[in-house]
């Protein structure tokens, strides 16, 4: 994180305490907010790390020093017999090894001692108190000193003993301090009472059609069912229980036989729990977890890493309402804040002018991103968006992140109104709006912008899939004069290409076959690769199955492709107007002499008729590849999910495509699923 200058920093942590603490209220004490967890979770981020800067304007009513929310008054209250702490937050492999070196530099050790890692789940933290083996009181974590009495709604979930009794082996030590404990004696248990995601989208569904409330996160159910002052209604909510600590000393020497005895007590705790020997073991297992985190029953959030030997974490301390030895490594967010720096624009292959924000980087889905799309002015003048603004932003799966929301109140009176050019940014033409929608256009048909754009589209997978033909080469190519358009790639020979840097007689030989390979394509790949305004991957295909040839194509008359189903006005005039452009003709004159195009058949096979929509990444074939296949056989890929998509194929980390088919009840399968069903 860049560092700011005393006073601005200072300026910022109170913008940030302020935000903070209006959304944590929302959150936490009205079961509501207008921004997700994640993003508040950035939002203390970015406060940890300006107060680490400047420790001195750390101050007691700061959120990194409180741990959530304050009681509901209509709970009794009740005092923790030992706080109940939070965690820090971390968010990648160098916030861990900065972890690792305090706390070995706190220990005076140069190894990090063994170390016990196990599922954060995303619920209410709440402490159980049973006396002589019966449960005396239950308590949420209220701010962390006082929590809320929920002693009989916790009695209602069916995972939580009334009485303690053992359940299975423990060392014959840990066994008779158990028995005295539960014959005479005190033992606090805290965990995480959570609701499973099949009965959160079945409560939100009943909720909808009686008009009630509608949740917006599995932990803000658990929360709300937990806190009902009638503990029928609590019951009616099916929660769960977790349990993840022991506060009483039993005999335990390390968290491990903490897991261990929870179970014995028959308590749930996280099965694939365990002692992590290594670093590189805690990043396969995060790696592993986020890789099946959405097949999984529950939510979480990241996975609790802490020192396994209880005597050493005792001795590392609390700092602040953080024990030092332990932390949440979280899963990188979908969504983050940050500001916008400055706002750029793009021209697109058809000349479309798209602003580009410019952010402070921030890490989102696992990888920074420094870039997000704000579409058009139509949706900058939507979000209220100015340069110099704090932004949410957004990323789901490999989509481009963009802009969700702006958040005024962090505003320091420095930020810029955005305005569209008038003039193309690359070549200075005049540009112009397209009637009836928010686009702008640059008017040179020859802007050096467009055509380069065009370029890179036209070998782009979708299109020619040229292998090994980038943008750096084709730039190059450009700029030694080797080509003026798509139809010279095809005369290139192994001479031409030595001028170029870097490139040898194999290179040269290589990127030569590959364009030979590729001077054979479909008619629907063809289209694609013309770049025509408005004709996608789909569009293509339907272009393509309805006129056959490109002939039929060129010739239809501006009604006839109106007529194809899919086709609208505004599609149908920028295909009818771009095969009668002068520029155009004679371009397409020149390739049609380099290359061939296979005759388009009717989609045949087991899949005609099927829609399907892929969301994640898969792992045993690209998108790419699936999409292929799925045309292959007869079958239809579109971009967005509808009524009428027959399958919504999940991978890992899908988009909110997979949301919207939960709610649009279209059938969701899996990769096993996909391929038995591509499957010859």
């Amino acid at each position: 994180m860049e560092r700011l200058p005393k006073s601005e920093a200072k300026e910022r942590i109170g913008k940030l305490k302020k935000a903070i603490n209006k959304y944590r209220y929302q959150y936490h004490v009205l079961n509501k907010s207008e921004i997700s967890p994640e993003a508040l979770d950035s939002l203390k981020h970015e406060l940890k790390l300006l107060e680490e800067q400047y420790p001195d304007l750390v101050t007691s009513d700061s959120p990194t020093q409180r741990v959530a929310g304050e009681p509901l008054k209509a709970f009794k209250k009740i005092m923790h017999r030992r706080p109940m702490l939070s965690l820090e937050d971390i968010f990648s492999k160098e916030e861990f090894s900065d972890w690792e070196a305090r706390i070995n530099k706190l220990l005076g050790s140069k190894k990090t001692p063994e170390l016990f890692a196990e599922m954060k789940f995303d619920g209410l933290a709440t402490s159980i108190f049973y006396k002589n083996g019966v449960l005396e009181y239950a308590a949420t974590r209220g701010n962390g000193l006082v929590g809320e009495d929920v002693t009989q709604n916790i009695k209602t979930i069916e995972a939580i003993p009334l009485a303690l009794e053992v359940h299975s082996e423990v060392s014959p030590f840990l066994k008779k301090n158990i028995e005295r404990v539960i014959e005479k004696g005190e033992l606090e248990i805290r965990g995480e009472v959570i609701i499973t995601k099949k009965a959160f989208e079945k409560i939100n569904s009943a909720q909808k059609k009686k008009g009630g409330i509608v949740y917006a996160n599995p932990r803000n159910l658990a929360a709300g069912s937990l806190r009902q002052l009638d503990p029928k209604i609590t019951a009616e909510r099916h929660l769960d229980f977790h349990a993840w600590d022991i506060v009483d000393e039993i005999g335990q020497r390390a968290h491990s036989e903490e897991h261990a005895i929870l179970e014995a007590l028959g308590f749930k705790t996280d099965k694939g729990a365990g002692i992590i020997s290594e670093p590189e073991n805690l990043f396969k297992m995060l790696e592993k977890i986020g890789q099946e985190r959405e097949k999984l029953a529950y939510e979480i959030d990241g996975v609790v890493v802490q020192v396994n030997d209880n005597e050493i974490f005792r001795r590392l301390g609390v700092v602040g309402k953080a024990p030092r030895g332990a932390i949440a490594f979280k899963f990188s967010p979908k969504e983050a804040t940050t500001i916008i720096k400055d706002i750029l624009i793009q021209v697109g292959r058809t000349g479309k002018l798209t602003p580009v924000a410019i952010l402070e980087p921030v890490q989102i889905g696992g990888v920074t991103v420094s870039r997000a799309s704000l579409h058009n002015e139509e949706e900058i003048k939507r979000l209220g968006l100015k340069i110099g603004d704090t932004v949410i932003v957004g990323r789901a799966g490999d989509v481009i992140p963009d802009v969700k929301k702006v958040l005024p109140e962090l505003r320091r009176g420095k930020e810029r109104e955005f305005h569209m050019p008038r003039t193309c940014p690359v070549c200075g033409r005049e540009v112009k709006k397209e009637e009836g929608t928010p686009l702008r256009f640059c008017t040179n048909k020859k802007c050096p912008a467009k055509h380069r754009e065009n370029l890179y589209h036209f070998v782009s997978r979708g299109a020619f899939d040229i292998d090994g033909l980038g943008p750096k080469i084709i730039n190059a190519l450009l700029d030694q004069g080797l080509i003026q358009d798509a139809g010279d790639l095809f005369d290139l020979k192994e001479g031409d290409l030595s001028p170029l840097e870097r490139f040898g007689d194999k290179s040269a030989s290589n990127l030569v076959s590959a364009i030979k390979d590729k001077s054979k394509i479909t008619l629907p790949r063809f289209l694609v690769a013309l770049g025509i305004l408005h004709v996608g991957e789909e569009t293509a295909l339907d272009l393509a199955n309805h006129f056959v040839t490109l002939e039929k194509l060129r010739k239809a008359s501006l009604e006839e492709i109106n007529d194809i189903p899919n086709v609208g006005e505004v599609v149908a005039k920028s295909i009818f107007d771009w095969f009668r452009d002068d520029y155009n003709k004679k371009f397409l004159e020149k390739l049609l002499k380099r290359i061939e195009i296979e005759r388009c058949h009717a989609p045949t096979g087991k899949l005609k008729g099927l829609t399907f929509v892929i969301t994640g990444t898969l792992e045993t074939l690209s998108r790419e590849e699936a999409k292929a296949r799925i045309k292959e056989l007869g079958g239809k890929t579109s971009e967005s999910v509808s009524k009428e998509t027959d399958y919504v194929v999940v991978g890992s980390e899908p988009g909110l495509k997979f949301e919207k088919a939960k709610k649009l009840g279209v059938k969701v399968i899996d990769e096993k699923d996909f391929l038995k069903i591509i499957s010859d």
